[in-house]
């Protein structure tokens, strides 16, 4: 399970969180089961929402990762959903903390697994990509994990500038749906 020097979360678990056992054991690629009391972990993926924000020029907003994973490189806005919160109501929140902008309305697009190397450890997501409208686009500030905000026209958008692997293949995906929109569709 482990990706070179990269921990899989389960090897993290070496007892059973519920009697204690020493005696909790791989049982699939993504369980541990407790021979001891029969408790079964499994390590599904995290939940994480990508908003797709395009002006009134039809740019796509981008922002420049601060931090690690990936720091440096290009990404769209979103972040991991919080325990209790739907994907919609985590898109909103990540947008409004990172941009500053009300998204007023969403669109579920698409999904994508991801694997996001985080403190050593790999962290598996499921990347849940969503069309937002917001209030208005004039005044986003970078904040929070974005170091910098940017209007690109979709002609200058380069999926090999994004960092994430799932953000760039569905920056990819993206362009292949613009491009078979119909032009007074865009």
């Amino acid at each position: 399970m482990a990706n070179g020097n990269r921990a899989h979360l389960l090897h993290l678990f070496s007892f059973c969180p519920r009697c204690g056992s020493g005696r909790f054991v791989e049982d699939t690629e993504k369980s541990k089961r407790c021979e001891d009391c029969s408790f079964e972990y499994f390590m599904n993926p995290s939940a994480s929402t990508v908003a797709v924000i395009v002006d009134e020029e039809n740019r796509l907003l981008v922002v420049r990762r601060s931090k690690q994973p990936a720091k440096g490189t290009l990404d769209l806005p979103g972040g991991f959903c919080d325990c209790h919160e739907t994907a919609e109501e985590g898109v909103k929140r990540e947008v409004l903390e990172e941009t500053g902008l009300e998204v007023v309305e969403t669109r579920y697009l698409f999904s994508l697994p991801n694997t996001y190397h985080y403190s050593g450890l790999d962290i598996p997501t499921l990347d849940l990509f969503f069309l937002c409208k917001v209030r208005e686009t004039t005044g986003a500030t970078a904040m929070d994990d974005a170091g910098e905000l940017m209007w690109l026209p979709w002609q200058e958008v380069k999926p090999a500038d994004f960092g994430l692997t799932s953000i760039s293949l569905g920056v990819r995906r993206l362009q292949e749906m613009q491009a078979s929109q119909p032009a007074n569709a865009r």
